[in-house]
This record gives C-alpha cells, sequence and structure tokens, in this order.
C-alpha cells in the first residue's frame, strides 16, 4: 500500500484509556497540551479525524499552512452546518467508507476504504498525514500497520477507566492482527500539570 508517513496524537487517561467522544469533557487536559496539539500539526500536509471526534470537538482543523483537512466515517452522513465546512483554510475531503459518498458543496467526496484512500492521499501529493482521533480510526490505522510514529498526552490527574474501556488499539480483547514494536524517543513529564508528553517511533 502506497501511503503518507502517518503520526498520529492522542491523549489518555491515568490507565492508558481513551475516553469515548460522548463522554470526554471540554478541556481535560492542559494548555500546554493544547500548545502541543498545534505544534505537531506544524509541517503536516494533510490532517485526518473520524466524524464522531470532529463533531464532539466542534473541530476545523485550522493549521498553519492550510493542509488538507481530511475526515472518515462510516455512514458519510455530514452536518453541513458544521464549523468545518464554513471556516477558510485547507481543501477538504470527506470519506465514507460504507455510506454514500457525502455531497457537501466546496469539499471533495470519496467512498471506500481507508487503505485507498491513504493511496489517495498519497497522489494528491501528501507525504505527512497527521491524525487526532478518535479511537475507531486509530484502531483501523493499527490494523493496517499505518502508524510511524504516536504521540500521547499521559494524563495523570485523569481516570475514565474500567475494565472495557478502549485504549488506542481497541478494547482489551480485541487483539490486532500482528504485534508493532515501537520505540520511546521522546519523554517530557510535566509535573506541574500532572502530564507527561511521550512520543514513539514504529521500528520496521
Amino acid at each position: 500500500m502506497t501511503r503518507p508517513r502517518i503520526s498520529l496524537n492522542f491523549a489518555i487517561s491515568a490507565d492508558g484509556k481513551i475516553s469515548s467522544v460522548a463522554k470526554r469533557p471540554s478541556g481535560w487536559t492542559s494548555a500546554d497540551d493544547h500548545a502541543r496539539l498545534l505544534q505537531l500539526r506544524e509541517g503536516a500536509d494533510a490532517l485526518l479525524v473520524g466524524r464522531g471526534t470532529l463533531e464532539a470537538d466542534r473541530m476545523t482543523l485550522k493549521a498553519p499552512g492550510d493542509p488538507l483537512r481530511c475526515v472518515v466515517s462510516r455512514s458519510g452522513n455530514f452536518d453541513p452546518a458544521h464549523p468545518l465546512f464554513h471556516t477558510p483554510g485547507g481543501a477538504i475531503h470527506l470519506l465514507a467508507t460504507n455510506g454514500p459518498a457525502p455531497a457537501i458543496p466546496g469539499t471533495t467526496a470519496h467512498r471506500g476504504s481507508l487503505a485507498d484512500f491513504l493511496t489517495t492521499l498519497s497522489t494528491l501529493g501528501v507525504q505527512r498525514l497527521h491524525c487526532e482521533g478518535g479511537g475507531e480510526l486509530a484502531r483501523e490505522l493499527a490494523t493496517l500497520d499505518a502508524l510511524d510514529e504516536i504521540h500521547l498526552t499521559w494524563a495523570g490527574h485523569t481516570l475514565f477507566g474500567g475494565r472495557s474501556a478502549p485504549t488506542i488499539s481497541g478494547v482489551p480483547a480485541e487483539f490486532l492482527p500482528a504485534s508493532r514494536e515501537y520505540e520511546l524517543v521522546h519523554f517530557d513529564p510535566r509535573p506541574q500539570t500532572g502530564e507527561c508528553f511521550l512520543s514513539y517511533r514504529r521500528q520496521r
């Protein structure tokens, strides 16, 4: 599969779990984490997010250089009133993996698999793609073994928890097709906020 280099950014709670978009409180991490989020977007040719995360966080995916703004949905059911579609920025590409291709003026619609979409982005000149969630999209990228870098904010001040709560690779009982080996390349504890910034690089 021809694809861009892909990085992922996520915040995880004290036990390594992620929250569902329905349960995640707004602004639950620090201002430092928000600044890091913006920093990680720099240099990306495209930003990628799942529709649930886009809607829950009211994201516009603005970044310096106006990277492409890409959103994945199973159903292709997008809200035309969402701020994304009314905020200047990079070209918007919408992917429906199961439902009909979305028809929203000013956007480019795609229908098919995530793997095929990644190949399409590569043909559009995207060399670096940065993903900001949600969990289902992260799981799919991990299944494809398409995550080259993982950036985590470990938020020790918050506990979503629960035996069945998902991690970035899904719920505990749902294993990936094979193990993925990553090297820790950045460790930045922030005692004043109860957070730690971690970065991992895929070993191939």
